[in-house]
């Protein structure tokens, strides 16, 4: 959302050009959602367009949705998702009286809405929110890291699966918390957490199998061009073969070097 409308372009364009069709939004993130629509446009029939929201409750959420929309030049979104349900008051908002769903079901009735979706860092929310409504998609960390450290992540994404639900999984390339100071003099620093270096490529290949293995359907890489490529460029060799040994020993490896510095707090 830094760059301009013309890298916006090129960045959809590479994309487009090595078969990716899925693309995902949200107002919270600046100005992506007018690029991402002017990118998107000559494209948006053959492509899987997912937009979030933070609004809690029908009346800001109407709003909203309809903004994203004019913003997105589009009629309907492929998927809506509540974003980031990370608290008990998020889903009694969400569910109750004047709550969101009100107007996420009017919508999915009138066709603008064709699947309905939520992201979550909260393992205990995402759970509840899928005992609360049948979701088809949950965004949520999937991560090596954090699913060896004490199986976080694994509970919530195994729910999703016996649901039947398609798991859209982020922090799949992560690999720590970022250090005092670290993150300013880092190339990456649109991410959040520390990305696993492209240039270690056994590494982010062991990391992103793992990722599918514990049950993703889809990985959204760190907001970062590299990594997204390093996705893109590995895909096949990343699902054509399961972990293999080599890459189990060096993930164990890797752990033991950064167990105490979780990018998420587990307890959550």
């Amino acid at each position: 959302m830094q760059d301009g409308q013309k890298a916006s372009d090129n960045y959809v364009a590479w994309a487009l050009d090595r078969g990716i069709n899925y693309f995902d939004v949200a107002p919270s993130y600046g100005d992506a959602e007018e690029k991402l629509g002017n990118s998107l446009k000559p494209y948006r029939k053959d492509n899987f367009l997912a937009c979030k929201t933070t609004q809690r409750l029908r009346e800001g959420a109407e709003k909203e949705f309809e903004k994203s929309l004019q913003l997105l030049q589009t009629d309907y979104f492929d998927v809506y998702q509540l974003h980031s349900i990370s608290t008990p008051k998020d889903t009694e908002q969400i569910f109750g009286p004047d709550g969101i769903m009100e107007m996420v079901e009017k919508e999915k009735q009138r066709g603008r809405i064709r699947k309905v979706g939520f992201s979550a860092h909260s393992q205990e929310q995402a759970i509840r929110a899928m005992s609360m409504y049948d979701f088809d998609t949950i965004m949520f960390p999937t991560n090596w890291q954090m699913i060896k450290l004490d199986g976080w992540g694994a509970g919530a994404v195994n729910e999703a699966k016996r649901r039947g639900m398609g798991v859209l999984a982020i922090k799949g390339l992560i690999h720590r918390r970022w250090m005092e100071d670290e993150k300013q003099d880092s190339r990456y620093q649109k991410s959040w957490c520390k990305p696993i270096d492209v240039e270690n490529r056994e590494f982010g290949i062991a990391a992103l199998k793992f990722t599918f293995q514990a049950g993703a359907d889809v990985i959204i890489p760190p907001g970062d061009f590299r990594n997204f490529s390093f996705c893109v460029d590995n895909i096949e060799e990343i699902l054509d073969s399961p972990l293999t040994k080599k890459e189990k020993t060096l993930l164990d490896n890797e752990f033991l070097a950064v167990k105490d510095y979780p990018f998420f707090d587990p307890r959550t």
